[in-house]
């Protein structure tokens, strides 16, 4: 489980085909030395699990459904990514509550960059939105933020100039595509008050017919 607070920006340093998935190494800015093999690793907001590690630089396998559903299939060495190591039992929780499995990618549409702040728009895939509240959390690029308002397919976050330095929001322009991940308490929400007809058919014993043979009509 990850909080949303990234601990430090990497560098793709080589893509290698792995089967139908990737092998990355990632140059990191700050130290590595509390990260083992095995251990889970947030990269641009997606969980990865670290196969190898030596001095500033790690390694992990990207499986082909992660490729499927993230902006991994677009990534290419030199980009820059977020980094944060997985939370420790009784570490300090600044974020919210943050899976790395990402729902959808979006596209940045607006960048209003002002002194103090950064004001992004963001686009969503159809049928996310739902999930999207405003003054909720939302991951982007596996980055903790606030939700400022919604409306459609569209939503706005502010970013403190904190953040835009320590993150790859520095580099972001027009067009990009992030990896969004909704709050799973939404997500949880959505399930139990979303469900569409068919499912709740597929769910319910209780139809017409049954109740019109118990003497209801």
């Amino acid at each position: 489980m990850f909080t949303g607070i990234i601990e430090g920006v990497g560098v793709i340093r080589s893509i290698k085909h792995k089967g139908e998935g990737l092998q990355v190494e990632i140059e990191c800015d700050f130290d590595l030395k509390k990260v083992n093999i095995g251990d889970s690793i947030s990269v641009n907001g997606c969980c990865l699990t670290v196969t190898s590690r030596l001095g500033t630089r790690f390694w992990a396998d990207v499986s082909k459904e992660t490729i499927e559903r993230t902006t991994y299939k677009f990534l290419g060495e030199g980009e820059p990514v977020n980094i944060e190591m997985a939370m420790e039992l009784g570490g300090r929780f600044g974020g919210h509550i943050v899976q790395g499995h990402v729902d959808g990618v979006g596209e940045v549409v607006n960048i209003n960059d002002d002194s103090d702040k950064v004001e992004l728009v963001i686009k969503v895939p159809n049928g996310l939105e739902k999930y999207i509240v405003k003054k909720g959390s939302i991951a982007i690029d596996g980055v903790s933020l606030t939700v400022n308002h919604i409306k459609n397919s569209f939503f706005s976050v502010t970013i403190i100039p904190h953040t835009k330095v320590k993150t790859t929001f520095s580099k972001l322009y027009i067009g990009k595509l992030v990896n969004l991940e909704v709050d799973i308490i939404g997500k949880y929400v959505g399930k139990l008050t979303f469900l569409d007809s068919d499912e709740l058919e597929k769910e319910s014993k209780i139809t017409e017919d049954f109740l019109r043979k118990h003497g209801f009509n």
